[in-house]
């Protein structure tokens, strides 16, 4: 069976119009081989974790540069206990302040990435920790073949 490619689902939360991060960051996934979902900007909590259902992603990414991030990201992450989606890697990047990122992690983010992060180190993280997880997330194992 050939391995599907990862599948990574972006999003920006709130009145957080800035996106050139998480269209740069889509850039680079996408170059590296992954399949990226860019939701765009002003979306839900809700709305990320029914797309991430609808989609079947491997990893859910957050970007932020409004101050928000420790709000969203806290109801993103009950949202996703809701849902059973504990399995789905969980990432939080933008202008974050390096106190906040104990914080990130205690909500239940899997990592976050602050500005001047590389593309590689990026690109590396995920499929390290999705490979750790046997290729893709257990609730993709479930796809419906068509």
């Amino acid at each position: 069976m050939a391995d599907k490619k990862i599948k990574v689902l972006i999003a920006k939360l709130g009145l957080d119009g800035h996106e050139v991060g998480p269209i740069k960051i889509s850039r680079w996934l996408t170059d590296a081989g992954m399949e990226v979902i860019y939701l765009g900007r002003y979306q839900t909590p809700e709305g990320v974790v029914n797309s991430a259902i609808q989609e079947n992603v491997d990893v859910i990414g957050l970007s932020f540069s409004s101050g928000e991030h420790l709000h969203y990201t806290r109801l993103v992450a009950d949202k996703m206990k809701e849902k059973k989606l504990g399995d789905v890697l969980f990432l939080v990047g933008g202008a974050i302040a390096k106190s906040d990122v104990p914080k990130l992690k205690a909500i239940g983010v899997d990592e976050v990435f602050l500005p001047l992060t590389e593309k590689d180190d990026l690109v590396n993280h995920i499929t390290q920790k999705i490979s750790q997880k046997g290729k893709t997330s257990p609730h993709r194992a479930s796809e419906k073949k068509h």
